[in-house]
């Protein structure tokens, strides 16, 4: 049987994008390539332990475990080996010939636009590619560590569109990756870069990492432990330095940005663990995808045992990267155990009451806050309708912007809103929209721009969402001003004009026009610039919250609006001294679609409308 034969393959087209950008582009930051291979080690070697422990009779685990690292300078060649989970031949194609859920695509282009490209290495799953960088040549010799013996395969690659596979022999369970070094990147074959890089990056790292050294006063040589290969997390905070808090996060989180702030607490008593959680720096490009891992990097009594354990922390918190390692938890459980496991639920509890308080204090430096805000804000607005138990803490972490703040930066809490209320005014006033340069004009805040009470202004999609999931914070309601209810209708003060017998006369006429295109018709003195505009009932949905189920998905009745008038306006006056039906009619359908059109933003026949307003200007200026 021909067992030696290479079988070449071609990489993913979207890998071949990537290795011709990261070939042929300039880096600053060339060493992260130790730091990715070594990262992906230590994880095989977190997998075999995991594996070993929940399949004995299946899996060989290794006594000593090790990341070991030779140079060959002759050869210009430099090689990490670890006795890790190893691949077989499947896995092999599967983890080096193609890039899956990795957003990819993203990736590409961010590169095309980004100098500094090896910022976004590793964020999105592409840390082994970075080989190529320095390499002219990437071997890699993998035997997967099953007591059912897999033959050893050998995958190599050029970067250059297509890679091979054959079966090789490998005495040792696990993978080396060698590296044929380019001759302007020699500087990597030399032993103290190499142990530089790794004290900077990995000496964290619980498994030792171990470089090939000889030793010139007994003539031989040695492997040399170069990392201090503690669990950090485990180490007293007091001893632990900022920068190692920092090379940490980012050795978990794959990101090269150091962290915003974190928090590392050790727990004692009938449940006992230790947690270090950070909030990084900048939004994460996938954290939309249902399908997008987030979540802790779980442990037990120091042993890696799952990645993207989500059910540790609320999924409003889905943007906090970090560790948790428990004593309290079996080494065996699995995803479908914790889902219902009461100290996990206690653990949850007590992780978000952390991360909370930490956000708490972040309030007080006004800068960082805002740069959080910038980046998490949207995510942490599903808070109030998904912990109904902490929700007065997240609404106290809430900004908005609003017209008298004169920015769309959502840099306004309830409770300076609260303290700027006017002397009489007993509810907040928000108005949701499509955009905040669109709200800020919109003919509904006209009577409060008048009035010098302010409204926030909500242009995120979940806004309409979370407010109706608030409801009133100290006791002050809440209350949409595209709402009409009694309180609204006191401010704008429109009964007295509604009453007036001409006017009564001037409503039933309208009302016969539009018919059931309305739900009823107000002569309104909130408009001070505005002919017209169209508002909801109190009891029915916003046109906001209409637009995010239609959306979704859903079917739902066409919305109904009241109809206000600003009987003080040149145009009303106008139109109420027209004795032609059939004009009037045409004033009448034009002022309420152009009402709609300002509500929704949308028109379903933007051709009728026209056409009206052609027939108008027809009768009135050409003849």
């Amino acid at each position: 049987m021909k067992t030696n034969i290479k079988k070449k393959y071609k990489f993913q087209s979207e890998i071949k994008k990537l290795l011709h950008i990261m070939i042929h582009s300039l880096y600053s930051n060339k060493e992260i390539f130790i730091r990715e291979l070594i990262s992906n080690a230590s994880d095989a070697i977190d997998k075999l332990k995991f594996k070993y422990i929940s399949k004995p009779e299946k899996y060989i685990n290794n006594k000593k475990m090790y990341i070991r690292i030779k140079i060959n300078k002759k050869k210009k060649k430099i090689s990490i080996q670890d006795n890790g989970i190893g691949m077989t031949k499947k896995e092999t194609i599967k983890n080096l010939g193609t890039i899956a859920k990795s957003g990819t695509k993203k990736f590409i282009s961010s590169m095309k636009k980004k100098k500094k490209n090896n910022k976004l290495i590793g964020k999105f799953g592409v840390g082994f590619y970075s080989s190529f960088i320095v390499s002219k040549l990437v071997q890699v010799k993998t035997k997967k560590s099953l007591k059912k013996k897999k033959k050893p395969i050998l995958w190599e690659s050029k970067g250059k569109g297509k890679y091979s596979i054959s079966y090789t022999k490998k005495k040792k369970y696990g993978t080396k990756v060698t590296l044929k070094i380019k001759k302007k990147e020699k500087i990597f074959l030399e032993s103290w870069k190499i142990k530089n890089i790794i004290k900077k990056y990995s000496d964290h790292i619980s498994t030792p990492i171990e470089i090939y050294k000889y030793d010139e006063k007994n003539k031989k040589y040695f492997w040399e432990k170069i990392n201090k290969a503690k669990s950090l997390w485990t180490l007293n905070k007091n001893k632990i330095t900022k920068k190692q808090y920092k090379n940490f996060y980012k050795y978990i989180s794959n990101d090269n940005l150091n962290p915003m702030i974190w928090i590392h607490n050790k727990i004692e008593g009938n449940i006992t663990y230790i947690s270090l959680l950070y909030i990084p720096k900048k939004y994460n490009i996938n954290i939309w995808n249902k399908k997008n891992k987030n979540g802790l990097k779980l442990y037990i009594n120091r042993i890696y045992i799952m990645n993207n354990a989500k059910i540790f922390i609320p999924n409003y918190l889905r943007f906090i990267k970090g560790i948790l390692d428990s004593q309290n938890l079996p080494l065996n459980i699995s995803r479908e155990i914790l889902q219902n496991n009461n100290i996990v639920n206690k653990i949850k509890i007590n992780l978000t009451k952390k991360i909370l308080n930490m956000l708490k204090e972040l309030t007080n430096k006004k800068k960082k806050y805002e740069k959080f805000w910038k980046e998490f804000g949207i995510i942490l607005k599903e808070g109030p309708a998904e912990d109904l138990e902490n929700k007065k803490k997240i609404c106290n972490l809430l900004r908005f912007a609003s017209f008298k703040n004169k920015t769309e930066k959502q840099n306004l809490s309830f409770k300076k809103y609260i303290k700027n209320m006017q002397k009489n005014q007993k509810k907040i006033f928000f108005f949701t929209c499509d955009n905040y340069k669109i709200g800020i004009k919109s003919p509904h805040l006209e009577i409060f721009k008048k009035k010098n009470i302010d409204v926030l202004i909500l242009s995120d999609k979940i806004d309409e969402w979370m407010m109706n999931n608030i409801k009133e914070i100290k006791g002050i309601k809440l209350q949409s001003i595209s709402k009409l209810n009694n309180t609204l209708k006191n401010i704008i003060n429109e009964n007295n004009i509604t009453n007036n017998k001409k006017n009564k006369k001037f409503i039933k006429k309208i009302k016969k026009i539009l018919k059931n295109k309305i739900k009823n018709v107000y002569l309104s003195k909130r408009l001070t610039k505005t002919p017209a505009i169209v508002i909801s009932d109190d009891k029915d949905i916003s046109t906001q919250m209409s637009k995010l189920f239609i959306a979704a998905g859903q079917n739902i009745k066409p919305l109904k609006y009241i109809f206000e008038i600003n009987i003080k306006h040149k145009i009303i006056k106008y139109i109420k001294n027209i004795n032609n039906i059939k004009i009037f009619k045409k004033w009448i359908k034009i002022l309420f679609y152009q009402a709609l059109l300002m509500e929704r933003g949308t028109l379903e026949n933007p051709n009728k409308y026209i056409k009206n307003i052609n027939k108008l200007l027809i009768l009135n200026y050409i003849k």
